[in-house]
């Protein structure tokens, strides 16, 4: 276990988190050549989806040997829409690697990721990427990075030159220069000395803060020995008092021996990591993990493989994971069988007869198990705390393309579902529609992509439809009769109804107040079923009745010509007649909004708010931002997910809750009826 670092790439998109895994490997010499991202050939974009949008959707394992320890890289995906992967390699790793790109600088993704390492308090690095890009400034970026994330981060090198004369890196430790992708080691240019000198000063005082007598040797103006720094830079690490700041470029091949060799010195190994698991009543503790304890492995990932079927990714907390054992999935309470065992490299599986206590390993065609299960022994059965992902705040409509596509497109929605745990599928029965919700427009789009390459099945996505009901608003009688006279019997049943509004939210009502057997008794039922009938479409568009009472108090009957169909006839003529009567509205589903923004973008966020209609009901501050409550129609907040990262550029976030039904202004309610209209043409 010592020998092990599983290690997370995080980034905002495009700060070049792939190049950098991609020159890992090539360095670590486990790949023959540089892929780029833009020819589509690197090791870890290998998806089709990911070739066409040159950006990381999936999450990828690519595991290198470096100087005797073998080190797990996890690269994912920089888009926000695709956070589940960043969720569930952040669980699975005990360091991280926050790349930051020297032109941009720290934008929202940064942010972001950095949030997500100090909510799993994991040690890291902050490597400055593209050190050979146009306006590429390390010590503005620094800047940046301290200014946001505070002064515990600290350059432990400095690049020799930017732009096109970037040729290498010094480091402060050691106080040597290295140049080109070999990292020929040679002294200081002599222009850099004092800034050298002036870095090395704050990181070594940082360093000593971090043992009693380190500081009082420091303080003393002793000189600390390499040794002594190497440790207490690894002890600062470790319990986030330093974030080392790096250097390089992962296309030109340069920093990234140094920055293997670093990942190897001072982030921790599973062996001085610990695992979370759950007690049977609700609370969580933390245990170390062996290799000689029980087996117990958590599975952070799963996908639909077309060649191979279901491939689950695992990672092992204690024990040795063998290949072709029986093992217990003690979150769905059943056993499991496990064919061959793999280890990952991007697109490569490698069989292995087992995966050991720290590794990270993947198995094909598992029938129960899916992301967030926990494997392990049956006699000893433990659960691992799964991976927290957040709830999706985006919908589309999803319409088959073809019957073909029809007919397959619940076997592939569910397959879809258990490949991104933050995609959810449901049925809208109000609208019939299917309607699948994510984290994100584009996440949808790669979700449709991906049904038709892996399972061949062709959809549209459209935003769904409004659920509108209809109600009156006064209270009618209403009289029907139906009567026809054919050869034989006849048809014969008529019913006089009351209706009236009732408060928002009753549903509807219906009330037998008929005496002396006006309508005999056995016909109420089918007058009911009639009414209930006529509420399923209302009169001014078609969507279905709510919040009235129909009372039935007077009809007649012919001994011969009445029938229950008769009834029922009449029943649901009498309630068609009286709505048109009644003053009918449109309802419209009112849904409580919360959106969490950045002080900076409150203004704009509430003003937006205004124009959709919403009413905010109160705003307050929580942990450096400000939380907005308000009441707004579904209607103008199907797109919201889109409308909110435009005007935050990507800082907001929100949840949405139904609350109730409300009645639509006049000018919106024609707007309706005549889109419902053309819909009907």
């Amino acid at each position: 276990m010592k020998n092990i670092r599983n290690l997370v790439l995080l980034s905002h998109a495009g700060a070049g988190k792939t190049s950098l895994s991609e020159a890992a490997l090539f360095s670590a010499g486990m790949i023959k050549r540089l892929g780029k991202v833009d020819e589509g050939n690197t090791t870890s974009d290998y998806d089709p989806a990911e070739v066409k949008h040159q950006i990381s959707i999936n999450l990828s394992l690519l595991p290198c040997q470096w100087k005797g320890n073998k080190i797990n890289i996890l690269d994912t995906p920089g888009y926000p829409d695709f956070v589940a992967d960043v969720k569930a390699a952040v669980r699975v790793s005990e360091g991280a690697v926050i790349v930051v790109c020297a032109a941009s600088g720290v934008e929202v993704g940064t942010e972001q990721v950095w949030a997500y390492s100090e909510e799993a308090n994991l040690p890291r690095f902050i490597f400055v990427n593209k050190m050979d890009r146009e306006n590429a400034d390390f010590y503005k970026t620094v800047s940046g990075i301290q200014a946001r994330f505070g002064s515990r981060c600290l350059p432990l090198q400095l690049p020799v030159g930017a732009h096109q004369s970037f040729q290498g890196i010094v480091d402060l430790l050691e106080m040597k220069g290295f140049t080109g992708s070999e990292g020929k080691e040679g002294e200081i240019p002599s222009d850099m000395q004092g800034q050298a000198d002036s870095f090395r000063e704050k990181l070594v005082e940082a360093v000593a803060e971090v043992d009693d007598e380190l500081l009082e040797k420091y303080l003393g103006g002793e000189e600390l020995t390499k040794e002594e720094l190497t440790d207490g830079l690894r002890k600062a690490v470790l319990n986030g008092s330093v974030v080392p700041i790096l250097a390089g470029s992962a296309l030109q091949n340069i920093g990234i021996n140094l920055l293997l060799d670093n990942i190897n010195s001072y982030l921790p190994s599973p062996e001085e990591g610990d695992v979370l698991i759950a007690g049977g009543s609700g609370e969580e503790e933390r245990i170390k993990g062996t290799p000689d304890s029980p087996l117990a492995a958590l599975v952070f990932k799963t996908t639909a493989d077309p060649y191979v079927g279901k491939l689950t990714y695992f990672r092992v907390y204690c024990g040795v994971f063998e290949s072709n054992s029986q093992v217990w999935n003690s979150t769905r309470g059943d056993t499991e069988r496990i064919g061959q065992l793999f280890v990952i490299r991007g697109k490569t599986q490698e069989p292995v007869p087992q995966v050991g206590a720290g590794d990270i390993g993947a198995v094909a065609k598992l029938t129960l198990t899916g992301t967030g299960d926990t494997l392990c022994i049956r006699e000893k059965a433990v659960k691992i705390v799964p991976v927290s992902f957040p709830e999706p705040i985006f919908s589309g409509a999803v319409y088959p393309k073809t019957k073909a596509d029809l007919d397959k497109l619940g076997a592939a929605l569910s397959r879809l579902t258990e490949e991104e745990p933050t995609l959810k599928i449901r049925r809208d029965n109000e609208t019939s529609e299917t309607i699948i919700s994510g984290l994100g427009e584009t996440q949808l789009e790669v979700a449709a992509e991906k049904m038709q390459r892996k399972f061949g099945v062709g959809v549209e996505l459209e935003t769904p439809k409004v659920p509108y009901r209809e109600t009156i608003t006064v209270p009618t009688k209403s009289e029907y009769k139906h009567k026809k006279q054919t050869g034989g019997h006849g048809q014969y049943g008529h019913v006089l109804l009351e209706m009236e509004p009732l408060p928002r939210g009753s549903e509807h009502e219906f009330v037998d107040k008929v005496v002396g057997g006006r309508i005999p008794k056995n016909y109420i039922p089918a007058v009911e079923k009639g009414v209930v009938e006529a509420f399923q479409e209302g009169v001014l568009a078609r969507y279905p009745v709510t919040d009235l009472r129909v009372i039935v108090y007077d009809g007649s009957f012919h001994p011969v010509d009445s029938s229950e169909i008769c009834f029922k006839i009449a029943g649901s003529g009498a309630v068609k007649k009286g709505l048109s009567q009644a003053n009918p509205v449109l309802l419209e589903p009112i849904v409580n909004i919360t959106v969490r923004v950045p002080e900076d973008y409150t203004g704009d966020v509430i003003g937006d708010l205004n124009t959709k209609r919403a009413q905010v009901q109160g705003m307050n501050p929580e942990n450096g931002t400000n939380v907005i409550e308000a009441q707004v129609p579904l209607a103008e907040v199907q797109r919201y997910a889109i409308d909110l990262k435009s005007i935050t550029q990507g800082r907001g976030s929100f949840t949405v809750e139904f609350s109730h039904y409300q009645e639509v202004p006049p000018n919106i309610t024609q707007k309706v009826i005549a889109e419902r209209q053309a819909e009907k043409d």
